[in-house]
């Protein structure tokens, strides 16, 4: 199917785990048409939850991406995980979309994963709608006004549960029917009221003529305006595993959710620090490209996958892209649409479009791919992300892995900007870090299925660290002769406390060329060497002020 930037859609499924995301992907999928039959989360053949540990564990553990056509509307659809232990990949999807559609469960209602997402989707100026999901059998009428409550009142049914949750009836489009609570016309009129009131020529217009006077268009420009401002924010409900109002949730994406040209521009800046300017991506398929990578995937079979949002241009086979500030492009070869564990070939992807392209090692997430040395310096506004406080110690069960060890980290912390790898050289010790223990567990076990690579794990050593808490003099003599030229060199210094976290100062206050300058240099050198192994326990000695101030040299014998 040819679309345009006009018919794109882009759409994040989040909220609480056990909302029933990933049943709605399916469902979706399936009245798209791009599935025959829509895959069951407790037979492990959903379309995302493909890996064998979500399989295992019956619980989406990764973002995974799939598209729909429908008329001349193209939906990008993100399921993401539920589980707070795996935020990171679930907060990656937020910068590539216009929508985030939050599930609620409607047995449960509103979860901490509902009011995080919520807080997550407007901070970053995304449009937001609520799904509540599982209809048939929670009290609706409550949870409407429990939503309300939590979120405001910009909070408004767009439709209606009916027949006790086997069907939907639409308070937007046509607003006919009976709902199972509520009044279809009241429901109506509220939105009308809401989106009117956002413009002011709208609500003029309004006021003289009435709703029948005015333009689809008019209507709809003041729609979108609410939903980029979080004026509004519609309520639709589904029964996901019976497919109850996932058809009218597409006929909402299609006919009311933002394109990539009405939704807020993406946050862009142009330099960092103070100097950081923000700068707009122009959604023209004609100008340089500005693309951002939002996902890593380290496929055993196809290699390194990275998925990226274009924001301006075209990404055809064969375009020359450099990546951020670098100066050597490098020829993208195959493009892929994603669709869950598949990935099916296309040609180019226009301003707005989601796709993938392979084996390109140099790329990370939260890479900018552009075409132009313009582009240079050009990056999207970070992502609030956890910070991983858990962390444990890793070696290999088997002597030999420590390379491929390490290589597998740094595969796993590509794909979960919360799971973190380093080496601490001062302990000799491979340290992970993640947002729970569970959340290490879980990669690590990834990491013996994909990789083949099993850890022993301790509790991390702490590295310590130690200072002074007064002033000190000292001295050192080194002399040695062992026939001809000796060595000699002769050094008078004061230490002295600096304030918590300053670090380490070397001051020279050599008076007369007591000591030459180009020996300067060593001392601090033999200083640092010194406070690296401490003075009492053996620990980094630091946030001193180390004075030289006298000293004596022999022209022969003293050497650096």
């Amino acid at each position: 199917m040819t679309y345009t930037t006009h018919g794109i859609r882009n759409i994040a499924l989040v909220g609480h785990s056990a909302a029933g995301k990933t049943t709605l992907f399916e469902a979706l999928l399936h009245a798209g048409g791009v599935i025959q039959t829509p895959g069951s989360v407790e037979r492990g053949t959903t379309v995302s939850d493909y890996d064998p540990m979500e399989k295992e564990r019956k619980q989406s553990l990764n973002t995974v991406i799939a598209s729909i056509d429908r008329s001349e509307c193209h939906i990008n659809l993100i399921d993401t995980p539920g589980a707070q232990d795996f935020r990171g990949p679930t907060l990656t999807a937020l910068a590539a979309v216009e929508t985030v559609a939050i599930v609620v469960n409607a047995h449960t209602g509103i979860e901490y994963g509902t009011q995080r997402m919520m807080h997550y989707a407007k901070q970053r100026g995304l449009a937001r709608i609520l799904v509540v999901n599982k209809i048939d059998g929670g009290n609706c009428r409550a949870l409407v006004e429990q939503l309300r409550d939590a979120f405001g009142p910009e909070c408004l049914p767009i439709n209606l549960p009916s027949m006790g949750g086997k069907a939907v009836v639409d308070c937007f489009f046509k607003p006919e029917g009976v709902a199972d609570f509520s009044s279809v016309a009241e429901a109506h009129q509220r939105i009308i009221d809401q989106v009117v009131e956002i413009n002011e020529t709208v609500m003029n217009h309004f006021l003289d003529v009435g709703e029948e006077g005015l333009s689809g268009a008019e209507l709809h420009d003041a729609f979108e305006q609410c939903l980029r401002e979080g004026h509004l924010v519609p309520i639709c409900f589904v029964c996901a595993r019976t497919g109850t109002g996932v058809k009218e949730l597409l006929d909402v994406a299609e006919k009311l959710l933002p394109n990539p040209m009405e939704g807020n521009p993406p946050p862009f800046v142009k330099g960092t620090g103070a100097g950081a300017t923000p700068i707009s991506a122009d959604p023209d398929p004609k100008k340089h490209v500005i693309a951002d990578v939002f996902k890593i995937i380290n496929d055993p079979f196809v290699g390194k996958l990275s998925v990226f949002r274009v924001y301006q241009g075209t990404v055809r086979r064969d375009t020359q892209l450099f990546i951020d500030d670098g100066k050597k492009p490098f020829k993208v070869g195959h493009l892929f649409k994603l669709r869950g564990k598949d990935y099916v070939e296309i040609e180019h992807a226009v301003p707005g479009d989601i796709a993938a392209l392979a084996k390109v090692e140099e790329i990370h997430f939260d890479a900018v791919l552009h075409d132009s040395h313009d582009e240079d310096q050009i990056h999207l506004a970070p992502l609030a992300f956890p910070q991983p406080m858990f962390g444990l110690a890793v070696e290999p069960a088997h002597k030999g892995q420590e390379q491929k060890l390490a290589q597998s980290l740094n595969k796993l912390a590509e794909e979960d900007p919360c799971f973190r790898y380093e080496h601490n050289k001062e302990l000799n010790e491979s340290i992970v870090r993640g947002l729970s223990d569970l959340h290490l567990k879980l990669m690590l076990q990834r990491m013996k299925e994909r990789y083949d690579v099993e850890v022993k794990t301790r509790p991390p050593r702490i590295a310590y660290r130690e200072t002074i808490g007064a002033k000190a003099e000292g001295h050192h003599r080194h002399k040695k002769q062992t026939g001809g030229a000796g060595q000699f060199g002769e050094v008078f210094l004061r230490i002295e406390p600096l304030p918590r976290g300053t670090g380490f100062e070397f001051v020279d206050e050599v008076k007369g060329g007591t000591i030459p300058g180009q020996f300067l240099p060593a001392v601090e050198k033999g200083v640092r060497q010194v406070l690296e192994h401490g003075a009492v326990a053996g620990y980094q000695l630091q946030d001193v002020r180390v004075i030289v101030y006298d000293g004596k040299y022999h022209p022969v014998d003293s050497k650096e």
